[in-house]
């Protein structure tokens, strides 16, 4: 037995040692806090982890005495152990836990002398309380209450509990009236070991939408930056290519390069031209063909809302290109999910 736990009574070396076994049987072991929880909801929340998790309620002391024992990085898991401790096993990474460990949590009435975990708001609107003392209970806590069609009515919208400030017995009493229930009550996480490292919930409350949206705009502007700068991948090089045709063929309709593949994109920008002057000279009085004229007004007419055609839309091949893109973009941020569950 080890020199921490040979003064404690053989109960409590039983407790310390089902505590190291279950350390070294999970590869993640987890310190939470149940200050609040109610009897009814442990056991709930003991049925909804089954079969993913385990928790371990010990005296404080004890696990103390287990972690000091198997020493090392998961040692520090002991500073973490204050007020209802107890311990959670599971083989789940520390952001499955957490997420897992917040849709355990539900909605509770608050009690005097706790604090707020967020703002405390009370929103304008009616009530279903007649006139009577409710008024003045109401306003002396700062809740703008008054009578109106008989009924009393919150007039506007008021924060009377900031977040991290302690609620009143007053306070409290007004909320469970209006039946607001400001307290999360569950397992609250307030360190995992796993692999070596201590994860704080700082590090695992995250916003998932955020991070996956900050995923894509960074492989976006990685897939612009590699085909701007002409830096070729499996990924972009079909939109390389694609766009120094673009480019190739611009150049050769400007510079009127007669070559089989733009001949039409000559001619056709050569024919608007042509019918574009022949406007202009049938303004200062030259005359035009009938046919003539009504070609060079359409046009006119069709020149702000076209495009030439050697600029005009994508080329099909490397709209494909652009689909097949996206495609293994989503492919490969499908696994993102995996992470937090």
């Amino acid at each position: 037995m080890a020199l921490y736990t040979q003064h404690l009574p053989r109960w409590k070396k039983e407790e310390v040692d089902a505590i190291k076994r279950g350390v070294e049987e999970h590869t993640l072991v987890g310190v939470v806090d149940m200050y609040g929880i109610p009897a009814s909801q442990v056991q709930h929340i003991r049925r909804n982890l089954r079969g993913t998790a385990t928790v371990k309620m010990a005296r404080n002391t004890l696990i103390e005495h287990a972690l000091t024992e198997l020493g090392g990085n998961v040692g520090s898991l002991k500073e973490h152990a204050e007020g209802q401790s107890a311990l959670i096993f599971t083989n789940a990474n520390p952001f499955k836990l957490f997420k897992l460990l917040e849709k355990t949590k539900t909605k509770m009435a608050a009690k005097p002398g706790e604090t707020a975990p967020e703002d405390v708001v009370v929103p304008k609107g009616p009530t279903t309380f007649k006139p009577g003392p409710i008024v003045g209970e109401l306003q002396q806590v700062g809740i703008p209450a008054a009578i109106e069609g008989g009924k009393v009515k919150i007039r506007e919208t008021k924060t009377i509990v900031k977040k991290g400030e302690v609620i009143s017995k007053k306070v409290a009493d007004a909320l469970v009236k209006l039946d607001i229930k400001p307290m999360d009550v569950g397992l609250a996480l307030q360190a995992a070991y796993y692999r070596n490292t201590i994860f704080t919930p700082d590090l695992l409350a995250v916003d998932e939408e955020a991070y996956y949206n900050n995923i894509v705009l960074a492989t976006r502007q990685a897939f612009n930056l590699s085909v701007n700068a002409a830096i070729p991948t499996p990924l972009t090089i079909g939109a390389i290519i694609g766009r120094a045709v673009r480019e190739a063929r611009n150049v050769g309709v400007e510079a009127s390069i007669y070559e089989k593949d733009i001949i039409d994109l000559i001619i056709g920008r050569a024919q608007r031209e042509m019918l574009v002057v022949a406007l202009a000279a049938a303004s200062h009085g030259f005359e035009l063909d009938e046919a003539t004229l009504k070609a060079a007004s359409a046009a006119t007419a069709a020149a702000p809302a076209a495009t030439p055609a050697a600029v005009e839309a994508k080329p099909e091949e490397e709209e494909t290109e652009e689909e097949k893109k996206e495609e293994e973009e989503e492919s490969g941020m499908a696994g993102l999910g995996a992470l937090f569950g």
